[in-house]
């Protein structure tokens, strides 16, 4: 895959599908992951997305080296770069302090709020939506929430879990904005590394601030699990898949993919079933149904 700024396309083609196939099914999968890295290891939030960050950014600066790919260039994109890494830092603070309080499910529900933020703000700008575009998006929107909300409505409302909500809409809302801050300025036209530079190495100095502010405890021990959580995080999950992700932002356009990620939160509650052994109502059924027609729809030419 040539990872070099690339020309934009006006939709998604085979490529993009079977791609965002394997990002939203990993993503899933790692939103399971963290929660359970949390709860077992008891490692506090924002010092493992730290050392998340760190080594993502460790991973990409050494294969830029060895690809003999310049990352830090003086050509005036440093303090919208920055901007835009800070927002990406805030959005993991917001979903890590989330999953101490929520469930992954439900948190991924709200997190994945961000394509109707994206979309709200692009459709005023050069990629309008049209009628049936916005149906698929509420479909599979509407899809997602119907496979958790059963459950969720009969849980009692304890007000950790309402935090942890709110936590996960702030993270959706941070996320769209990124996207938004990455479509609307020259970032778009920068190289994928040089994109996801800024962001996780931004977050690497940003988040030990936050995590020394927050005061949180440094008596901590990894176990195996952790330890190989982390690596599992930060290389395939902190570089790997986001260095692509950064690709397709500046390929394709910005609602199309945002529209698609919908499957994530549905990945999410497959992955918890397997490894929680919880048990997959019709629920879900219907949601993958629902999220279907929305991805049609929203990529209808």
């Amino acid at each position: 895959m040539n990872l070099q700024a690339p020309s934009r396309k006006s939709h998604l083609d085979t490529l993009a599908i079977f791609i965002l196939l394997v990002l939203t099914l990993f993503w899933g999968w790692q939103q399971v992951l963290v929660k359970a890295t949390i709860s077992l290891d008891n490692i506090p939030p924002i010092t493992l997305v730290a050392i998340r960050m760190i080594i993502a950014s460790l991973a990409l600066i050494a294969w830029c080296k060895w690809r003999k790919i310049p990352l830090i260039l003086w050509d005036g994109n440093g303090k919208v770069g920055v901007l835009a890494g800070i927002l990406f830092a805030l959005e993991f603070v917001f979903l890590y302090l989330g999953l101490q309080y929520t469930s992954a499910s439900s948190l991924t529900i709200f997190l994945y709020t961000a394509p109707f933020w994206v979309a709200f703000i692009l459709h005023f700008s050069h990629e309008r939506l049209r009628f049936i575009q916005w149906i698929g998006i509420v479909a599979a929107f509407l899809s997602v929430v119907y496979a958790f909300g059963d459950e969720y409505l009969k849980a009692p409302h304890h007000s950790k879990e309402i935090l942890g909500n709110i936590f996960g809409i702030l993270a959706g809302m941070l996320w769209g904005l990124t996207t938004v801050l990455i479509r609307r300025t020259q970032l778009s036209n920068i190289t994928p590394h040089r994109l996801l530079f800024f962001q996780i190495a931004t977050s690497a100095l940003f988040l030990p601030l936050v995590a020394w502010l927050l005061e949180e405890p440094q008596n901590w021990t990894l176990t195996t699990f952790g330890v190989g959580s982390i690596l599992i995080q930060s290389i395939p999950g902190a570089f790997i898949s986001y260095l692509i992700w950064m690709w397709m932002l500046g390929k394709y356009p910005a609602t199309k993919l945002s529209s698609f990620v919908f499957l994530t939160p549905v990945f999410t509650l497959i992955m918890g079933s397997w490894w929680l052994k919880e048990v997959i109502h019709v629920q879900l059924l219907i949601a993958l149904l629902g999220v279907g027609v929305g991805i049609y729809l929203v990529n209808k030419k």
